[in-house]
């Protein structure tokens, strides 16, 4: 009764049902392998915003690519901002994802090398391409504390360089590219601004990165692999379903033989 399962048509729900079975596993691993990496990474946050802040100079260079382990690294920086190059960085969005614009202005170090700082979030005007209100930064030297933040790149970001932008405006922040602006050595990656705290709240400062959530990626994997664990499961009782169903049929059958004889 069993060898209905070499037909065409259970041959090829065999072979779909073996091949599910890897595939779905491999999906598990690999959302396995993203929980192991936002657990990690969610480490490295905490780690480093609990970090005794440094000497950004000591962490980074002119040119230096801020390494992953780097990264929200509590740094700080003594310097005069240079408001006459400030520059606002496109399409960014505040801490309830209203769009507007982050304010990047270069910090200028004793020894004239520059730290991009980013002050924080502005709302845009009713001209997205005009340069939108923003506070005036302090003037004097000042001491500034942040979190490391690597160079951005189309490639890391998948923000779309764009040219022709209107003056003082960009898409990314970029050492190399605020380098060739200024005329100036620029160590590589920014400071993100976390003190001090603008007294009137703007430009709104940027909330420290999610480091308490794990995502889904967990629950995910367990499905998968209860997934793959039922295909063979969901194919054993199919097969004995349809043995049932042929049974039953050969006895319908098999009775309607034998009425006429009893007739």
């Amino acid at each position: 009764m069993y060898r209905f399962v070499l037909t065409r048509q259970w041959v090829f729900l065999t072979l779909m049902a073996l091949a599910l079975i890897p595939a779905m596993i491999e999906l598990g691993f690999w959302q396995y392998h993203r929980h192991e990496h936002r657990v990690a990474q969610n480490q490295l946050i905490e780690a480093n915003l609990r970090a005794k802040p440094v000497p950004m100079t000591e962490v980074t260079s002119p040119g230096h690519r801020v390494p992953r382990a780097d990264f929200w690294r509590a740094v700080t920086a003594t310097g005069t901002y240079d408001t006459a190059h400030e520059v606002v960085v496109r399409m960014r969005t505040d801490n309830d994802d209203k769009v507007g614009f982050h304010v990047l202005t270069p910090l200028v170090l004793s020894d004239g090398r520059v730290v991009l700082v980013n002050r924080g979030w502005v709302p845009g005007g009713d001209d997205p391409r005009a340069y939108p209100p923003v506070p005036t930064a302090p003037t004097g030297e000042v001491t500034v504390t942040g979190r490391l933040k690597a160079d951005e790149t189309s490639g890391g970001s998948g923000i779309k360089d764009r040219k022709g932008l209107p003056d003082r405006q960009v898409m990314l922040i970029n050492s190399a590219q605020q380098a060739k602006y200024l005329g100036r050595t620029v160590l590589g990656g920014y400071l993100e601004l976390t003190a001090p705290a603008p007294s009137d709240g703007s430009p709104e400062p940027i909330a420290d990165p999610d480091h308490d959530s794990i995502g889904p990626h967990m629950a995910y994997a367990v499905q998968w692999w209860l997934f793959a664990a039922a295909v063979p499961v969901g194919w054993v009782v199919l097969v004995r379903r349809e043995k049932r169903e042929r049974q039953e049929e050969a006895a319908r059958a098999e009775a309607s033989r034998q009425e006429p004889a009893t007739a």
